[in-house]
């Protein structure tokens, strides 16, 4: 698990593996973490309710900066097809494709325009799932929380039909992001199961097996039988999403959450990685290198560093405990914060990749906003963007 050298920086180009299954002969791969704020005419048209003027001129204005024919898109939101609600999920899908293309990004995906929510969109095609309310997760954000009431069952494909319709709207490699068995787990309420091991006298011991047994049902009933058609259908890059993670920081929960993940990834020959943000990194980086089939990590530091361009940048010295406890996979840390509107310059981003290089080595950099940028307008979103792929050029020129 190597730093940077001096004779490193001077070697050039280097060739890695890149997550769509080649060989990327360049230095600082990009890619967006996940989700992307619906545009009001996204949330509007599906719903059924009436676009007005403004939700036109908003269409219309990121038509023009994105380089798509308004005129095909005119006609959808205005029109009164029967497929018009798919229509206009497919469209808000290509403005966001578009827009990380022309972000520079190497990597893309929908900016999970097909999905109502991380969670949600789950669930909602699962058996044996009863809603209760919501939630609240983040600032005014909320999700739709439910009970586990019999045993998990597959009902249809949730991520398939979207891989299907992006990957014919871009010639570039995905990444397909999915909610990972240990947050679909810990975000509901488990009734069925704790009642099936009513019988185990420890209420720890009770509620430990109860977890144990719905989280590998997760992982069997439902997302492995997805899995599976995914690859069949061609993806070689899922990222599993797991925000919960350490949110119950015992030696249990954290064994549950690596036993999940390799049960989940056994059998599958493509590249998985890892997201986890806003966490606790101390206690994550104990157990991520027993993660059999994890190729790189997708953190949080720039939240946590200064947003000045200078040659220090200790907020993301907290990387050292990943090396330090093994891990030898590739590292995205996150270079934009997603909570704030502030708009990273292209030298602050080159100096924290620099940074981020001398400490895990220039080979295993991927550059990338700490997570998924929904909570930011696409003004705001877009010119972050912009500047982190400015800031990755700026970066190899120098490492």
């Amino acid at each position: 698990m190597g730093r940077s050298t001096t004779q490193d920086r001077d070697s050039g180009k280097s060739s890695q593996t890149a997550k769509g299954g080649t060989t990327m002969s360049k230095l600082f791969p990009t890619y967006e973490i996940g989700s992307i704020a619906k545009p009001r005419w996204r949330v509007k048209g599906y719903a059924g309710r009436k676009l007005n003027q403004a939700d036109l001129d908003d269409a219309e204005k990121w038509a023009k900066i994105l380089g798509i024919d308004y005129s095909k898109v005119e006609t959808v939101l205005n029109g009164d097809s029967p497929n018009r609600k798919q229509e206009i999920v497919d469209l808000s899908a290509l403005y966001v494709l578009t827009m990380f293309e022309k972000a520079g990004l190497d990597y893309v995906y929908d900016g999970e325009q097909w999905r109502v929510e991380m969670y949600e969109h789950v669930i909602r095609n699962l058996g044996g799932f009863k809603f209760s309310g919501w939630i609240k997760s983040f600032d005014y954000r909320y999700f739709k929380k439910a009970s586990v009431v019999e045993k998990v069952s597959y009902k249809q494909p949730y991520y398939l039909e979207e891989y299907e319709a992006v990957k014919k709207q871009t010639n570039l490699p995905l990444k397909v992001p999915i909610t990972g068995p240990y947050t679909l787990t810990d975000w509901t309420y488990n009734e069925y199961y704790e009642k099936k091991h009513s019988n185990i006298k420890s209420f720890p011991r009770r509620r430990y097996e109860a977890r144990k047994e719905f989280i590998f049902d997760i992982v069997d009933e439902a997302l492995r039988p997805e899995f599976k058609k995914l690859v069949d259908a061609g993806v070689k890059w899922i990222q599993i999403d797991e925000p919960a993670v350490t949110t119950k920081e015992t030696p249990e929960e954290m064994e549950l959450f690596v036993d999940a993940y390799n049960r989940l990834t056994e059998s599958f020959n493509i590249e998985f990685s890892l997201h986890n943000c806003f966490s606790n990194y101390n206690l994550l980086a104990q157990y991520v290198p027993s993660l059999k089939k994890c190729s790189q990590l997708s953190l949080e530091f720039a939240n946590r560093d200064v947003h000045e361009e200078r040659s220090e940048h200790p907020g993301y010295d907290g990387l050292t405990a990943f090396l330090d406890n093994g891990y030898k996979g590739a590292y995205a840390p996150g270079f934009l914060d997603v909570h704030t509107d502030f708009i990273e310059s292209p030298e602050l981003v080159r100096d924290r990749v620099l940074y981020v290089a001398d400490l895990v080595g220039k080979e295993k950099v991927w550059v990338t906003p700490d997570c998924g940028l929904r909570t930011r307008s696409w003004d705001v979103a877009y010119q972050k963007l912009l500047n982190l792929t400015k800031g990755k050029e700026l970066a190899k020129e120098l490492a």
